[in-house]
């Protein structure tokens, strides 16, 4: 029979070291401009986070699946918003220049049933980087991103930028109420055909008592 791979052991083969509590970072390769976080987030405590909270920030499929398969409850994406506006300045990580049409996007993640807030999400997207597929999709789709983009086929990457703790404010007015919570903040931007079409910011409450909202 073949041989086996060496590095596959019994967890029984070695003694454990003793690590410094600080020692491991998981994120540490995965956010690729945390130095450019910006100034509002705060350090994260990884080990002080629950395990659900740990695997929002590093989850790379649809949000809404594993929130529904932590909860066993469907989630709803609620649209708040979507315009149209010209950025007015050059944005380096759409590597777009001032004056590029952009689709300014904000929605929320609750629960079917529970109403409970999940995620807030906003989105800055420029159209004409899109398949049409994908344009129409985000006019006439309420849904998430990333089932649109599982969708349409479009093969894409995400690279993720970085991550941090916040209390927001000038939440949109369906849940200003949560302006009191810290929330657990990353983003990152999707890439398809050597471009960004897109960069993605997702909060995430911490509250374990967050109340709930009616759209």
């Amino acid at each position: 029979m073949p041989k086996g791979d060496d590095r596959v052991q019994s967890p029984s083969d070695h003694v454990r070291p003793v690590l410094d509590e600080n020692e491991y970072d998981p994120l540490e390769d995965l956010f690729v401009a945390q130095s450019a976080r910006p100034k509002q987030l705060r350090e994260v405590n990884l080990r002080a986070l629950d395990p659900y909270h740990r695997a929002l920030l590093v989850i790379d499929g649809t949000v809404t699946k594993f929130v529904e398969a932590y909860t066993l409850e469907p989630i709803e994406v609620v649209r708040i918003s979507m315009e149209e506006r010209n950025l007015p300045v050059d944005h380096i990580w759409l590597e777009a220049p001032q004056g590029t049409r952009v689709i300014a996007r904000e929605v929320v993640l609750q629960g079917k049933y529970s109403y409970r807030v999940h995620a807030y999400a906003t989105s800055l997207i420029i159209p004409d980087r899109l398949p049409d597929q994908i344009r129409r999709g985000l006019e006439v789709d309420s849904g998430g991103i990333g089932r649109i983009i599982l969708n349409s086929r479009l093969e894409t990457y995400r690279e993720v930028l970085w991550y941090g703790k916040e209390r927001p404010e000038h939440l949109p007015n369906q849940i200003q109420y949560l302006e009191n919570e810290d929330f657990i903040s990353r983003t990152y931007r999707i890439i398809a055909n050597h471009q960004p079409i897109m960069l993605i910011n997702e909060k995430f409450p911490t509250g374990d008592d967050a109340p709930s909202f009616h759209e």
